[in-house]
């Protein structure tokens, strides 16, 4: 079977949706949903990448990095995406929502907070781990998407990044392969 790499089933930069991190979240909001109109894909963007004033990018905003910036008591919370995070308790969660007084109101002055919020504030800048070259096979992607629970990989072509690598369109594949089986 032939070797699949990361650049063939990455989605390019130019086709995903971006902002510049002076994007207020207003404008953010817009280009997430823009994309998901316009995406000729299988499955919908969840996430903006964020770009530089030179057009590089150099952050991620997710689904879940825009609800957390309505909440400004949410920046002096420590960032959970790492694995260990699934194992607090329900107890735990409740505690830190009333210490820090978390989605009392989560709507109020939604639109002034969505002209004054900044893309670069939201953002969540690839730490070592999630990202990814473009050379990198399919099977070590896949290892690193499922082993440090990513839904995506940012790739990257000699240190810059240059599309992303998600685990919906590895489903896919994946789904396609086994319904292609002679049984």
């Amino acid at each position: 079977m032939k070797t699949i790499k990361v650049k063939e089933m990455m989605i390019p930069l130019a086709k995903y949706a971006t902002v510049n991190q002076e994007a207020t979240f207003y404008e953010a909001v817009l280009a997430l949903e823009e994309a998901q109109k316009k995406f000729d894909g299988l499955y919908r963007h969840r996430a903006i990448l964020v770009l530089d004033d030179e057009g590089h990018a150099v952050g991620k905003i997710g689904q879940d990095d825009l609800i957390r910036g309505l909440e400004p008591g949410n920046k002096g919370i420590e960032d959970f995406r790492t694995p260990s995070y699934s194992g607090f308790s329900p107890t735990y969660f409740k505690s830190v929502i009333e210490k820090y007084h978390l989605w009392e109101a989560p709507l109020a002055e939604i639109c002034k907070k969505a002209a004054e919020i900044k893309a670069r504030d939201l953002m969540h800048t690839p730490v070592e781990g999630e990202t990814v070259d473009e050379e990198a096979t399919l099977n070590e992607a896949i290892h690193q998407l499922i082993m440090a629970r990513h839904q995506s990989l940012l790739v990257t072509r000699n240190g810059k990044i240059v599309g992303i690598f998600r685990m919906t369109d590895v489903f896919h594949k994946i789904c396609e392969e086994v319904k292609a089986c002679k049984f």
